[in-house]
């Protein structure tokens, strides 16, 4: 029983070849069924994001199964097998596995620490369970991949810390203001990042939300959307008076709010503290603002500073969940390699009760005025000499050793198993 994983992501493949190889709606349970339907493949799952898409199999020879998974691919695809050779990647066995638990864990992930890919991870599996694809290895393979995951973000700090501007914004909001339900924010102006970090803001709390746009018709578009309400430009440093935390992204060629118009609304708010990121490039706030008492501003710099290091602390962290992901691998690959072993276990335990079966009859044949009080006793004399004759091979059978694979030989030559008398 052996794992195979063939993938592509966003280290090995640009978005325009991902996209390609996306399984989607429908084409995700015909993808699945097509993919088990190889003859090598006895287990199937299929991960598909954004970022990577990965098929997961239980196969008897990865080597045989590259091949296939490759053909169909291309095949399912239609892409050109030559235009996948640079982005593929093939792990087999403990590189496999390995790489599951490095996904799981956001190890993997363009963002490491990132929560989003555990649970395409559940869903994927959960899809490919219901389908009654994935089988007993690769179920195990999961459900300890996700225990896996939950145990490096419990036991580190990889998910901790922002390492996104927009997040970032919202980290330092919540050191300046420790309750955001009743604080009053303004968007001044647009911009992808401003208005992902608004986003953030409202799952933190924020309720009261104005935003500020030089078309006013895309103010109330952007109001609409946050549930909040439209100011006028001309307007908004009146609004400021009433505003706890701002942030601006306008795409002005200078400042749009001065040292001295922020002086004067400091008066106005009787010094009450100010949160303010500048998001615009190039600046749209004074800078010489921040020499105001209570008044706390950061430029995307600032902020870019804040993500880099807080990217070196998930980067340390890291290091410490590839150390568990080692530790729990191991436990894997035992449970798997005794896995190897179970067909001859069995097969030598139904070998062993054949001969004393035929042997007991013999003997009974032969006795006479056997009372059922004696029959027993001897059936149970003759159970506990198979068993104890069996008890050693059954041991060694279930340790982990190198030479496993030829005490499983030895053992069937042994005791005569193998196909002639129904044993595998």
């Amino acid at each position: 029983m052996r794992v195979l994983v063939t993938g592509l992501n966003h280290k090995t493949a640009p978005v325009e070849v991902r996209e390609k190889l996306a399984f989607d709606g429908p084409g995700l349970e015909e993808g699945l069924n097509s993919f088990l339907q190889l003859p090598e493949v006895k287990g199937a799952m299929i991960l598909s994001t954004c970022n990577r898409v990965e098929m997961y199999a239980h196969v008897s020879n990865p080597e045989r199964a590259v091949d296939s998974v490759k053909a169909f691919l291309s095949e399912f695809h239609s892409i050109d097998p030559g235009d996948l050779e640079n982005s593929l990647y093939f792990y087999a066995d403990r590189d496999a596995i390995r790489h599951v638990f490095r996904v799981a864990s956001s190890l993997d992930s363009m963002v490491v620490g990132e929560p989003q890919i555990l649970g395409q991870l559940k869903n994927a599996f959960e899809f490919a369970l219901s389908k009654g694809a994935t089988g007993i290895l690769l179920n195990r393979l999961m459900k300890k991949a996700i225990s896996v995951a939950k145990r490096v973000r419990t036991e580190t700090r990889i998910a901790e810390n922002a390492v996104s501007i927009s997040y970032a914004a919202v980290e330092l909001t919540k050191k300046i203001f420790t309750d955001l339900s009743e604080k009053r924010f303004m968007l001044l102006g647009a911009g992808e990042m401003a208005e992902l970090a608004v986003r953030h803001l409202i799952k933190s709390g924020v309720k009261d939300v104005s935003v500020v746009n030089r078309t006013y018709e895309r103010g109330v578009e952007l109001a609409r959307e946050f549930c909040g309400r439209a100011v006028r430009f001309e307007d908004f440093i009146k609004e400021l008076v009433n505003t706890d935390i701002i942030i601006c992204s306008t795409g002005a060629p200078s400042y749009i709010l001065h040292k001295s118009d922020m002086q004067m609304i400091m008066k106005g708010r009787k010094n009450r503290a100010v949160f303010i990121i500048d998001i615009s490039v190039p600046r749209n706030i004074d800078p010489e603002i921040n020499d105001i008492d209570n008044v706390y501003l950061y430029d995307v710099d600032d902020l870019q500073g804040i993500v880099d290091s807080n990217i070196m602390g998930r980067e340390k962290e890291a290091e410490r969940a590839e150390g568990i992901i080692e530790e729990e691998l191991e436990k894997f690959l035992k449970w798997q390699t005794s896995l190897d072993s179970v067909p001859t276990i069995v097969a030598l335990r139904n070998r062993a009760e054949e001969i004393k079966q035929a042997e007991l009859e013999k003997l009974m044949n032969r006795l006479e005025g056997v009372d059922e009080k004696q029959r027993k006793a001897i059936e149970y004399t003759v159970s506990a000499v198979v068993n104890k004759l069996i008890h050693p091979p059954t041991v060694a059978l279930k340790e982990d050793s190198e030479d496993r694979d030829v005490l499983i030989a030895m053992i069937k030559r042994l005791y005569g198993i193998g196909e002639n008398n129904g044993s595998k």
